[in-house]
This record gives structure tokens, sequence and C-alpha cells, in this order.
């Protein structure tokens, strides 16, 4: 349980945020003064059974009154303080009984009271209802003849609202923490997508720059016409490559506007293939591309396209190959997304770097596959299988 302190606290999702929204546009009072509906309703109650029973309460009825107020303050602040509450009440009971007369309609103020402490009294003050029940029932019942049944039938109800209001401030407690884990993964899972998407693009189009940078340094003394196309290509693969991390980026600042043109900003899919293959030309790389199946839903689409980004950058990084395939096949259950190429294919012992694994955990979120190894004539392959009607796990 939580303890509620001074003012009273729901745990994120509940259901009571709601019920007292609807409370109060149906009783448009100030928050501070909800909880004094029922306290009228008791008070007035009360009051009226006093009076009813004027003649035999004689020359006590200024304190009767008294302790009538005493019960109905319990209950205003039974949320705020439900130690200090149920203790006055309980008081104030036990004095109304003792001294006055017992009431009718008193007790249901303590019973309240005594749920009050279970929900809201928090995990120490909450704890003292097993001890403190029964002693404001042997309080009220003293002195008064009655049978063995009558106080061990109001001892179990008064237990039973303590025990209620303590088990809902139990269950929803847990509710709150399985909610908070909930939110801690999905900010997790959050973070390494994002993780992912700067690796893809930094690395990607780092790369681009400097082989781009590399070749224009070696060929400016011989074709400087050469040198000037690609340093060009490497000023506008500089600007993608910013756009793209704005763009990455304003998922860390959920309230930053939109564009001035108001279109939204979207990651890319596989109709980019072009522009992205256009760049690894200039970059030196040939590639051949085979588009044979329909268009896939966003998610698998953002996701095939990275997979290819991140294939391409992968083969101009690390493998000297000249010719890359990029071949999209579809089947009736699955989409097949292999990228090979003809270079020196994987090192004796090769273990997977931040590339790969991004891909496997891409493949993974959308329920598919990912396999990555020698190419069968050669050179290093890399197959994405995406199910038909894959969606987010």
């Amino acid at each position: 349980m939580t303890d509620t302190g001074p003012r009273t606290r729901y745990p994120a999702g509940s259901a009571e945020p709601r019920i007292a929204a609807v409370l109060r546009t149906l009783w448009p009072l100030p928050p501070a003064l909800n909880d004094a509906g029922p306290t009228a309703v008791l008070l007035v109650a009360m009051v009226v059974e006093r009076l009813g029973s004027a003649t035999r309460i004689g020359g006590r009825m200024p304190l009767a009154l008294t302790l009538t107020l005493l019960l109905a303050a319990a209950v205003v602040v039974r949320r705020r303080a439900p130690l200090a509450a149920y203790l006055v009440g309980t008081v104030a009971l036990t004095v109304e009984s003792q001294l006055v007369l017992p009431s009718v309609v008193s007790p249901y103020a303590n019973l309240l009271g005594a749920y009050a402490l279970g929900r809201y009294g928090g995990r120490g003050r909450a704890g003292y209802g097993p001890v403190i029940v029964p002693v404001g029932v042997a309080g009220y019942f003293l002195g008064h003849p009655t049978s063995t049944i009558m106080p061990i039938g109001v001892l179990a109800v008064w237990l039973a609202a303590w025990a209620l209001g303590w088990g809902t401030a139990h269950r929803l407690a847990e509710q709150a923490v399985e909610r908070r884990q909930a939110r801690e993964e999905l900010l997790a899972e959050e973070r390494a997508r994002i993780a992912r998407e700067v690796h893809d693009l930094v690395g990607h189009s780092l790369t681009l720059m400097l082989v781009q940078a590399g070749a224009a340094r070696r060929l400016i003394d011989r074709t400087p016409e050469r040198s000037r196309d690609l340093l060009r290509a490497l000023e506008h693969t500089g600007a993608d490559a910013l756009g793209e991390l704005d763009r990455v980026l304003g998922l860390l600042r959920r309230t930053e506007p939109q564009p001035a043109d108001g279109a939204p900003r979207t990651e890319p899919g596989l109709a980019e293939l072009p522009a992205l293959i256009g760049r690894m030309e200039h970059a030196g790389l040939h590639i051949t591309l085979r588009h044979d199946a329909p268009p896939l839903p966003p998610e698998q689409d953002r996701c095939a396209y990275r997979v290819v980004q991140e294939a391409l950058t992968n083969t101009l990084r690390h493998s000297g190959a000249e010719h890359a395939t990029v071949h999209i096949r579809a089947t009736p259950d699955t989409t097949a997304i292999e990228i090979r190429d003809d270079g020196t294919g994987p090192p004796p012992g090769h273990r997977p770097g931040r590339g790969l694994t991004g891909i496997a955990e891409r493949a993974a979120r959308l329920h598919g596959t990912a396999e990555h190894g020698p190419g069968p004539d050669g050179g290093f392959r890399v197959l994405l299988t995406l199910p038909s009607t894959g969606t987010p796990a």
C-alpha cells in the first residue's frame, strides 16, 4: 500500500480518478468539498436521531451534539488523516455510548472510518486496524447488557470494512507497480529503438561521406571534375544525414512543432531505396535491385529499408565488394529481403556487431527472422524474412 500523505492520491490508471471526474460533473463543488457530501448526509441523520431522542438524553444534549460534530469531522478528514480520524471517531462513539445514549446512526460514521483506515492509511498506519478496531468495539458495548453474538457480529463487520479498504489499497498499489514496470520496459524498448535508428543513420552517412571524401582526395589532381561531383555528393549526403538526425532526435522531443509546411516527418521506407542505391553507387558500389513484392505494412516497410541500408553500409565499409544485389520477393506467407555482395565474406570467427544485432532485433520485433553469413557464391549475405501479416510484438 502507498501512504496517501496529506492529500488523496490515486494510483495511475485506476478507476477512481474517472469516477471522481464524473462526480465533479454532477456535483460541481471544489475538490476540497467533495468529502462534505457523505458527511452532510450523516450529520443530518445523526442530528435528527439525537433530537428525536431528546427526552431520553435530557440535559446531556449539548454533549451529544458535540460528539455528533466530532463524528462528522472524522468523516470529513478520513482520507487525509485516516488513523487520527478513526481514533477521534472511535473515542466520540464510545463516549456517546457510555455517557449519553447509544445511537443507531453514529456507528455508520465510524464504519466509514474503519474502511478509510485500511484504504488510505498507508503501509504503516493501516496495520493498526486489527488492533484498535476490537478495542473500539469493546468500548462501545462495555457496560451495556447484550448478547455475545451482537459484539462479535459488529466486530466482524468492522474488520471486514477495514480489510476491504486494505485489500483495495494493496491491489491498486500492485497495479501501480505493474504499470510502472510496463512503462519502464516500454521506455527501454524505445531507447533501444532510437539507438538503432541513430546507429543506422550515423553509420550509413559517415561511411558514405568517408568513402566519398577519400575518393575525391585521390582524384582531385587527376580528374578535378570527378572530384567536384564527389564533393557535391558528399555535401548532399551530409545534408540528408542532418535531416534524418533531426527527425530521430525529434522522437526525444515529443512536443516539438511540426515542420512549417505542416507535413509530418516520416521514416524512410522501400520507396526510398532508389535514392539510397544512388548514394551507394556514387561511393563506388554497383547495386542491382529486384523488387518482386507488393507494398508492405508501414512497420515492415520501415524495417526492410533499415535492414537494406545497414547491410549495404556494411558491404561498403567492410567487404571490399564491387557489386551487391538487393532482392525483395514475396511468398503467400512471408516477404524475404535478401542482400548479397561479391566481397571477401566474413573472416574466420566472425561475430555480429551492433549493426547485425540491430537487424536481428528489428526482425524479432515484427515476428520475423534474420540470417547472415557467407553467401552461396562467396561474399556476404543477409536475409530478412517477415510474416505477411506481421505486427509489432
